[in-house]
């Protein structure tokens, strides 16, 4: 056993029985692979920690997993920084390598979310080879299907507490102070990317590449479109429904 293993007997008692719980209820859930599709701020954020609760699924975000990669210096992870560092896009074959990577922790048995991948047609379609060589296949996409007018309205009005990651909205969320951390009282700020000019341009991208993933899989049948503009409850309630 690694030396970094933890002592069992440190662990208290609760957590242990809360873990074994945890994992007798996973044991009897199906497998799930899905995919999560929607433009920045339509709520995938929101939804995704209860998925990965609700249905014993590791999530995999490919920011993460390719910093995660680049950290710990793999193989692989050494040519993502090679391909960072001269300013080159990762190539879809080896971000899907990546993915293939990841997708071999204990807690992907059940299944996994892939977030942020593929956003190409070219991306979904290495990602079927790869899944298909190991015999098995995205079982479901869910598209956050939301107007642009309301993400503007939901985003550039989003601020944050960057220690905490405490997120509020000036019109849903607004914190008691403006610009005021509830718990702390420090100050607030704005992502830079939650301006109305990037928004602009992140849509714009959306649309041209990673609306016609949503076709690619439409055509297999496997897409459940979802309300996204819906509050957080109404989504989580669809998604169950679509999942069960």
């Amino acid at each position: 056993m690694a030396s970094s293993s933890v002592n069992l007997e440190d662990v208290p008692s609760e957590s242990l029985m809360s873990e074994l719980l945890h994992r007798m209820k996973c044991a009897t859930k199906p497998e799930k692979r899905l995919i999560l599709i929607g433009p920045p701020g339509s709520g995938k954020g929101t939804q995704s920690p209860m998925i990965k609760d609700e249905y014993c699924l590791c999530h995999l975000s490919t920011g993460d997993i390719l910093r995660a990669a680049v950290a710990a210096k793999t193989p692989l992870g050494i040519k993502v920084k090679e391909a960072m560092d001269t300013g080159e896009l990762i190539s879809d074959d080896l971000a899907v390598s990546i993915i293939n990577e990841a997708m071999k922790k204990p807690s992907c048995q059940k299944g996994f979310i892939l977030d942020g991948f593929p956003r190409t047609v070219g991306q979904a379609q290495k990602l079927d080879e790869m899944l298909e060589k190991q015999g098995a296949k995205i079982d479901k996409v869910l598209d956050f299907a939301i107007d642009d007018a309301i993400l503007e309205e939901r985003i550039t009005a989003r601020w944050i507490h960057p220690a905490s990651g405490r997120t509020y909205h000036t019109k849903f969320a607004p914190p008691k102070v403006p610009g005021v951390d509830d718990v702390t009282g420090e100050p607030l700020i704005q992502r830079k990317d939650d301006t109305a000019a990037v928004l602009k341009s992140r849509l714009e991208t959306f649309h041209k590449q990673t609306e016609p993933v949503i076709d690619y899989y439409s055509k297999k049948g496997i897409v459940a479109k979802l309300h996204a503009e819906k509050s957080p409850k109404e989504v989580t309630d669809e998604v169950k429904k679509v999942l069960s």
